[in-house]
């Protein structure tokens, strides 16, 4: 095992910055998550682990050995693709087998580890068989195998379930992450899919623009983020303009107390399942906003709530819904915010230090 440092990397294509000095850590055994949308950047981060593609600046460090300056082939990387990237014309056995026999391995070796990575992905069984007869998941589950089978120090994937079904999808993903727990491969992987980063990662990356806007276990991603765009990007945020004024926070017509020292405009910010949908009440530790709902999604399990409220639009998600709770298209409602749940950001985008420390 060995873990990571990235100091100053940029990379720029023609006059396109495409990474901005980017600073990262990644511990060994990490199972570290590059999130974020297309084109901020991540894909091409990997490849520069990888090696596939030079950095204009900066250091890629792994286990204390500075690499950047090696070929790919001799930077001990397992690499995962997108598109599965098997050899049609070889055998599974064959395709697995294909890196060791470039290492020139002993055959014994070689069949041992290629037994030993089919087992593991639970393709045993299939080594005589040619790519064209497995399915996709079948596919990507070999291109896992080949990239584990040369034992890596590190090990990359771009993207590698983003071609197969939903269902396929999440099973896939258990096993990946299964597998990396039990090698303890510090892993760096690459999506643009929310639930799948927070699904398998010990830590994740959101990336904006070439740039990293924050790092943070799922809980801290989902729970507290530091940026708004982190907070737009990862899950349904609901944001509302509010104004801070000597110790008191204005969203609509309401002015609650709010223990904050800063002052001027602010964006407040707030999961749809922490909205509350009530009749009037009095209850402290809220802000309360006169609404009415424009439209009832149900979903079975839970159902969505567009509301039109005094200081804007926003959605709620309220969990196993009463029959009477669905019909409640058109008619008036008092929508809450509980003052622990909202997150304030500036202007700027940076979140408010004061609430932060709440």
């Amino acid at each position: 095992m060995a873990d990571l440092k990235i100091q100053g990397l940029a990379k720029s294509y023609k006059d396109v910055r495409v990474l901005e000095s980017i600073d990262l850590h990644i511990a060994s055994g990490e199972f570290f998550t590059l999130l974020g949308p297309s084109g901020c950047g991540k894909t091409t981060l990997l490849r520069t682990i990888a090696g596939f593609q030079h950095q204009d600046r900066g250091e890629i460090i792994v286990a204390g050995e500075r690499i950047d300056h090696k070929p790919a082939h001799k930077r001990d990387i397992g690499m995962v693709f997108q598109d599965y990237a098997v050899f049609p014309h070889l055998s599974v056995a064959d395709n697995v087998a294909f890196g060791l026999k470039a290492r020139a391995l002993p055959k014994a070796e070689i069949a041992e580890r290629v037994a030993e990575s089919l087992k593991m992905v639970r393709l045993d069984g299939y080594q005589d068989r040619l790519p064209a007869e497995m399915s996709g998941g079948q596919q990507q589950r070999i291109g896992l195998a080949r990239a584990m089978a040369i034992r890596p120090t590190l090990l990359l994937m771009d993207e590698p379930l983003s071609n197969l079904d939903a269902k396929l999808r999440i099973e896939l993903r258990e096993d990946i992450r299964d597998i990396q727990r039990r090698l303890g491969i510090t892993t760096i992987y690459v999506t643009h899919d929310q639930e799948e980063a927070l699904a398998v990662s010990d830590r994740i990356c959101v990336m904006n623009k070439g740039n990293v806007e924050q790092i943070g276990t799922p809980y801290e991603i989902y729970r507290k983020p530091m940026r708004r765009f982190a907070a737009s990007f990862v899950g349904t945020m609901n944001f509302l303009p509010g104004q801070l004024e000597g110790g008191r926070l204005l969203v609509g017509s309401q002015v609650i107390d709010y223990p904050a020292q800063a002052s001027g405009p602010v964006e407040v910010a707030i999961r749809p399942e922490n909205v509350e949908l009530a009749a009037a009440s009095s209850r402290g530790g809220v802000i309360s906003l006169k609404g009415e709902v424009l439209k009832v999604t149900f979903l079975g399990r839970e159902a969505h709530y567009t509301l039109k409220t005094e200081a804007g639009e926003i959605v709620a998600q309220v969990a196993d819904p009463a029959q009477d709770f669905i019909e409640m298209e058109g008619r008036p409602v008092e929508v809450r915010l509980p003052l622990q749940k909202i997150v304030l950001f500036r202007p700027s985008g940076d979140v408010l230090d004061a609430e932060r420390a709440r």
